[in-house]
């Protein structure tokens, strides 16, 4: 067969893998319209959890934790349930559908009148989302090099997904071919290796560096910006072990590590039971927090 029918077979393949995975997800989506809640409260759709962490990706966990950082009543639906933008995590709010974990925040920010940021100046709150937009739009893309495009990390990041089977192998496969195309469009995917792990380690000890001792980003009270590193930083301490990003941060720059555990013990006191590979794990889809005032 010459090169043009391997990319037909290629295609077709692809093809197969994206209308199995769409079907998955509608026959899902029929369940997630069924369900009914208060007015007042966000339904939160993700992927599903994550064997070491609430999330084996850092935008949910990002959203989540904001959710909890001003108490927001809050259900999740962990069906992997994609917007119409085709993004996760999403959330409906009163009906209204927001897609993307910072509109989601922004949204819920303006509705409801939150600001956990009013104590840092104009020119801490630049500060802050300069670093977040680092981590989001730059390191992120570091993480995803180091686990979907080098061999050796495959199969770990098959166990770091909320999937087995069938299902498991046509999400890695769409996962891994979307990744790439994605990279090679921001433009990180054009480069080496070595070179990422340059933009890597840089960007991660930049962040260790701006923390220092202080006991979150900018001082000693959380605020919006630690929702989106504590999401991304929580990868790399738990969800890769083994990898570069890990050694660094265990090794190195344990500020960060100390950063994790302290908004883990701040946000989620339930953090076991949210973790797949703890015996206290329990599914709660379903289960609305915050509702009436209660606590975690």
């Amino acid at each position: 067969m010459d090169f043009g029918g391997y990319g037909v077979v290629i295609c077709v393949l692809l093809g197969l893998i994206q209308f199995a995975i769409y079907i998955i997800y509608s026959k899902r989506k029929k369940n997630v319209k069924r369900l009914e809640v208060a007015p007042g409260t966000v339904v939160l759709y993700q992927i599903g959890r994550g064997p070491e962490a609430p999330s084996s990706s850092p935008f949910p966990l990002k959203l989540e934790t904001y959710l909890r950082m001003n108490k927001i009543p809050y259900m999740n639906d962990h069906s992997a349930t994609f917007s119409k933008k085709s993004k996760t995590p999403w959330m409906t709010y009163n009906g209204e559908a927001i897609a993307d974990s910072q509109f989601c925040i922004d949204f819920l920010a303006d509705t409801l009148h939150l600001n956990p940021s009013a104590h840092l100046s104009d020119k801490e709150k630049a500060t802050a989302r300069a670093f977040q937009k680092l981590l989001e739009e730059n390191f992120y893309w570091t993480m995803c090099h180091e686990m979907f495009m080098k061999k050796e990390n495959k199969e770990h990041i098959a166990s770091v997904m909320p999937y087995t089977g069938l299902k498991l192998w046509f999400v890695l496969t769409w996962l891994s071919f979307n990744l790439k195309k994605e990279m090679w469009g921001h433009g990180i995917g054009r480069h080496t290796d070595e070179e990422i792990w340059y933009i890597a380690e840089h960007d991660l000890r930049a962040v260790a560096s701006f923390l220092e001792n202080n006991r979150f980003m900018m001082g000693d009270e959380p605020c919006e910006v630690d929702c989106a590193v504590f999401g991304m930083i929580a990868q790399v301490r738990w969800h890769m072990p083994g990898s570069r990003h890990e050694k660094l941060l265990h090794d190195e720059l344990t500020n960060l590590v100390a950063y994790c555990d302290r908004m883990k013990d701040r946000y989620w006191p339930d953090w076991d039971q949210h973790c797949r590979s703890s015996k206290l794990f329990n599914d709660d889809s379903g289960k609305i927090y915050f509702q009436d005032g209660a606590t975690l």
